[in-house]
Formats: structure tokens, sequence, C-alpha cells
């Protein structure tokens, strides 16, 4: 990430996102300004806080999709949260403290991988012994010379070539595994009681202690489970916790979808009477907060948010004036095209056309999109667009899948090896329910 330069870091976006150029310079240059950040000196690195960023634009047009390659891009830990699911404190939902401590727990995971994957050939080493010793028991070493008791070490090895090479995986063998007498505890939480059930989790765990189960599958069933406890033993949790922390703290990337939903308007009574409490709740949390998670304190000061919102009915003035300011970039996302639409379905590395393509692979039968045949779809969708609700280019999954669902279905019995997709074969399968009005309505 740190040899990506703002420019590359857009034409990397470009490989999943078509257009809303604006958007992805943003975005860039808030990643860029983190490795940058990085290389201030000690005294005013802690000056430098994140420039968060509002998306403003329609659904369906790439909002969550350019946060989301942006946080794999920057293998940074990432949280989308639908701003409507919380409520301020006082009335019955979740806290917006919870949204940190969700990050704090995406980036343990992270953290947790990447050490098993640094790990994971002696991983395998271990399981590869635990199995050679439970298909041939009684085979430890003797402390003298290394050769194995009662086996020769040419047979330990000659089971050793059987395993790598996949020919015992269906042989059964017999192992342990630990199950847990922990009561399960529910709670009814309110704000700021997530972390009630690790706590009772933690007390109950002394005094009902593990045991274990001993359970008869094959190889192949039991490499998981004994690669997990390999992992277990290996992977200094400690470390994880150390450095997800860290990561969370200078790294982590929190998406605010649907801000414009809490906006209130000049609704003052009714269901939505907590939506400037809950922008008062996050107030603290994008200026800068502690937040308390059962992995430790997490402080939220260099977390980079960034929020979105349609705005159809309102606008970002409608939000507080103090959380107002601490969005100071505001990106407006345009609507999608015709061209755009033809562009998402056959550009981008996970274009539709390829994944349906590759999907029909899986069943033998060749699936070829033609240039006409692309573009069908397309104005089919924009046109659906026109005439019925915007969801962006979320319209294409439905043109599609009604283009393909014969295929999708016959497949692989009663379909031709070869499917060509044109605008004829376009026309067939959706252009009538263009024609009924009423019927589109439904169906499109």
């Amino acid at each position: 990430m740190d040899d990506l330069t703002p420019q590359q870091i857009v034409a990397e976006l470009n490989r999943y996102i078509v257009g809303q150029a604006a958007a992805k310079r943003s975005v860039a240059v808030a990643l860029r300004n983190r490795y940058r950040r990085r290389k201030l000196p000690d005294d005013i690195r802690e000056e430098v806080l994140p420039k968060n960023i509002i998306m403003i634009g329609p659904t369906g047009v790439g909002k969550t999709e350019i946060a989301r390659r942006l946080s794999r891009l920057a293998n940074a830990p990432f949280i989308k949260v639908e701003v409507t699911k919380f409520s301020e404190v006082g009335y019955v939902g979740r806290d917006v403290d919870s949204i940190i401590r969700d990050l704090t727990e995406e980036s343990v995971r992270l953290v947790k991988e990447e050490m098993q994957e640094e790990l994971s050939e002696k991983i395998d080493l271990m399981v590869e012994e635990q199995i050679l010793a439970l298909l041939l028991p009684g085979t430890e070493l003797a402390a003298d010379d290394g050769a194995e008791a009662g086996i020769s070490r040419s047979t330990r090895d000659k089971w050793r070539e059987y395993l790598r090479s996949g020919k015992v995986e269906d042989r059964t063998v017999e192992i342990s595994s630990e199950v847990s007498d922990t009561p399960m505890v529910e709670v009814f939480s309110n704000a700021g009681m997530e972390e009630m059930g690790f706590n009772f989790k933690s007390m109950f765990g002394n005094l009902f202690p593990r045991r274990t189960r001993r359970k008869t599958m094959t190889i192949k069933e039991a490499r998981p489970i004994l690669r997990q406890q390999a992992a277990q033993e290996l992977v200094d949790m400690d470390e994880v916790v150390k450095e997800a922390l860290h990561r969370v703290e200078s790294n982590g990337i929190v998406f605010l979808d649907e801000i414009d939903k809490v906006t209130g308007g000049d609704e003052r009574m009714g269901p939505h009477v907590s939506r400037q409490g809950v922008q008062r709740d996050l107030l603290p949390l994008v200026e800068g907060a502690t937040v308390m998670s059962k992995y430790g304190s997490v402080r939220t000061h260099h977390v980079l948010f960034i929020a979105a919102g349609a705005f159809h009915g309102s606008s970002p003035s409608d939000l507080i004036p103090e959380l107002q300011g601490r969005f100071p970039i505001r990106v407006e996302l345009d609507s999608l095209s015709r061209d755009d639409f033809q562009s998402i379905l056959s550009q981008p590395k996970n274009a539709l056309t390829k994944q349906y393509t590759a999907l029909m692979a899986t069943e033998e039968v060749d699936l070829r999109f033609t240039e006409d045949g692309v573009a069908a779809v397309a104005d089919y969708a924009f046109s659906a667009n026109e005439r019925h609700e915007n969801i962006g280019a979320r319209r294409l999954f439905t043109i599609m899948e009604k283009v393909l669902e014969d295929v999708a279905f016959l497949a692989p019995e009663d379909v031709a090896s070869t499917v060509v997709v044109n605008q004829v074969f376009v026309d067939e399968h959706v252009g009538q329910l263009f024609k009924d009005r009423d019927l589109s309505r439904y169906i499109l």
C-alpha cells in the first residue's frame, strides 16, 4: 500500500468501479495522507487528523463499493454500518460505541488470519505429526537415538508420504475436541451492554471448566479441527490484540451508510424522535473519543469516517452543525448513464458478464455476450430506472437474471453447449415485460 500514489490508487479502483472520478480522488488522497502522516515527526503526527468524507448520491452508484474496495486495497479494518440501526442513548436500539467494538473485532480477525498464514508451515507440520500419531499410535521418538519405539522410521515416512499425497484422507481417526459447559446467557442489552455476554463467559468459565469429547471422523474432516487447535496453540493472542488495536486506531475505516435518514428534517414528533440524538452520539466518535472494548480501550481520533446518503428529501445542511464540521470533504456522485451501465457490464474485473460466463462454464455451457447484447441489457436497465424507482447499477442484476433465467434453469440438460446473448436474445426474454407497464413494475 505504501508504494501506491493517489493516481495509482484511483487506477486500482477503476478496475472494479466505473466513473465517479471525484469520489475516487477524494478517497485516494485520504488514504495516501495516512502514509504521509506515518512519516511525520512524533510531535506533529498526533496533530494530523483524518479528513472525513461524506458522499452524496442516489442509491446504486458505487458509494459503498468505493469504501469497501478502498479498505481491501489498504488491508485496513473496515466496517459498514447503517446508521438507522442505532438509537439515542435511552431508547431501544444499539448504541454507537458498538461500531468501534465491531471494528475492533474485525481488526482482530484480520490480524489473526495474517499470523495464521505466516505460521502456516508450522501449523501444517504440527497437524501432520498429530495425524501420524493417530494413525500410528505408540510411535513417540526415543530420547537416545531418535528412533521410534514400536515402529520403524521407514514405515512412518511411508505413511507420511501417503498423508501428503492424499491417499489416506478417507481413513477414520479419533480426535479430542473441547466442549464448554458454560451456560448460555442472553442479555437484553441497552447502551453499552454488548460486552456483558463476554463478562459472563469469562466468569462462568472458571466455574464450569472445559472438558474434552472424543469424536470419530475421517482425516479430511479432522484436518480443519486440528488446524484450528494448532493455530490456537501457536498464535500469540497478546500480539494479535496489540497489533489489531494499533491498526484500528491508525488505519480503521468506518462507512456510515444512510446518514441522510437521521437528519430528521423538520420532524419533531413521532417515531423519529431520536434522530438528532443519534447525530449527537456519533459526534464524539467522529471527533475522537476512547471506547472500551473487551480487548482494551480504543481511541478513534485517527479512524477515517466515510458517510454516505442519497439526501433525496434532505441535504447535508440538515445535519447538526457540529457533525457537518467533522466531514470537511463532500463529494457528489453522478447518476449512472446508459454508457456507464454498458461499461459496468463488461469492463470491471468482477463484471456481471464475466461472472455469469464463469458460472455457466461450470455446467459446460459456453455463454457468450455480444456487444449489441450488452448494449441491450444496459438500455433496458437504464429505461427501467427512468420509468420506475432509480436503483442505479442494482437494476442490472434484475435484468440479467431475467435474461438468463431459462439458461440457468435448464442447464446443463436442456440447453445448447453454446449460448449467444445478443440483442435478439435479450429482447425475447425481457422485451415483453417492458411493453406491459403494470407487469414491469413488479418484475423489473
